[in-house]
């Protein structure tokens, strides 16, 4: 089989998917499935769709226009807030797009007006992180100005935390959010369907009996594919956290000094290492790199210790045992990890499953 692959078990993932949208619907929060991460792959979207997730959201509009062409059947929402020049697109293939500026919602309407469709309008705020959002005191102005819009329906607002800056959802900014929420609907009649209260990162929140006031919907990728909550990065219990793995080839494997000699300058990325001497190590070259994946993303199995990477290389301490030239070594993944190998052409995706998850078998009887 071809190296480097992803081998992604959809069983898993459906798995994953259905826990969380179980444990949520008992919190009354409804499960956006990311899909951003897979690239719009139809056969995960399907996976999510069939574990009872109510709508796909990606960020890149590419995304949504590759599940529309592979006939997936589902609500679609851009997450990203749209580019001026992709507003044509956006109108076309998401029913609806997170929104922060004025300006684009505009060209939204026009294009909406032009296309004979309504456009849905979630309104982003910004609650501390710092990354996009209206700052709570203009976001009054905000609605007032987007419900006069044609060909535009302002369907919630949400919020986005635990990305740029790390801010923690917790019960205080999650009751701000539900306040601006009852606000704008005590101003403008009841006009939000959705709050969404943010991402992966509002699980523990979420799950932890906390009052969950007018929060409905939670964006969810990285805790259904890796099966991690993403504050701290640590197992959620019942989820597959192997649900997608990273197999490499070796191509070198021999014994070799643990300390390089001669001048030390800057690496090919413009680091300055500072190896420890251990004497002779089993150093194993794979044929995967910077290119593919993120290095520092990869955990690999117990005996084994990433050393460094180039962009085609990734260089490790096999320890006491030597795998022969041709040998593969399977690596668990982080987020990052696995942006980076699921956009490169260079890695497979193996998909695996015992259950059809294609678009097609969703509209079977």
């Amino acid at each position: 089989m071809t190296a480097p692959r992803l081998e992604i078990d959809l069983d898993k993932i459906h798995h994953n998917a259905r826990t969380l949208v179980g444990l949520l619907a008992n919190r009354g929060i409804s499960v956006t499935g990311v899909t951003k991460a897979t690239l719009g792959s139809p056969e995960i979207a399907g996976a999510l769709l069939r574990a009872g997730v109510t709508t796909l959201g990606d960020s890149r509009i590419e995304n949504i226009e590759a599940m529309h062409r592979a006939r997936v059947r589902a609500p679609m929402t851009l997450i990203r807030s749209p580019m001026l020049s992709q507003t044509k697109r956006v109108v076309t293939h998401a029913d609806v797009s997170f929104n922060t500026e004025l300006d684009v919602i505009s060209k939204l309407s026009s294009a909406a007006k032009e296309a004979k469709r309504t456009h849905g309008i979630v309104l982003m705020v910004e609650l501390g992180d710092l990354r996009e959002g209206i700052m709570p005191g203009d976001l009054e102005n905000t609605v007032r100005e987007t419900l006069r819009f044609p060909n535009i329906a302002l369907t919630g607002i949400g919020t986005n935390l635990a990305c740029q800056n790390g801010v923690s959802p917790d019960a205080k900014n999650m009751a701000e959010l539900s306040a601006l929420a009852d606000s704008i609907d005590a101003t403008f009649g009841p006009v939000l369907k959705v709050v969404s209260g943010g991402n992966s990162g509002n699980l523990q929140w979420a799950l932890s009996g906390a009052d969950t006031g007018r929060i409905n919907d939670l964006r969810l990728g990285e805790s259904i594919l890796l099966g991690r909550e993403t504050l701290h990065r640590q197992p959620i219990d019942g989820l597959h956290t192997d649900a997608i793995t990273l197999i490499a080839e070796v191509i070198e494997s021999k014994i070799k000094p643990s300390q390089p000699w001669g001048e030390i300058a800057q690496t090919a990325f413009g680091e300055k290492p500072s190896p420890t001497d251990r004497g002779d190590i089993s150093q194993t070259i794979l044929a995967i790199g910077r290119q593919d994946t993120d290095p520092d993303g990869l955990i690999p199995p117990p005996g084994i210790e990433i050393l460094g990477a180039s962009s085609d290389h990734l260089i490790v301490d096999s320890g006491r045992h030597s795998p022969s030239v041709g040998a593969e070594i399977m690596f668990q993944l982080n987020y990052s990890a696995l942006v980076r190998a699921m956009s490169s052409p260079f890695v497979a995706k193996v998909i695996e499953s015992r259950t059809d998850y294609s678009p097609a078998s969703l509209l079977r009887p």
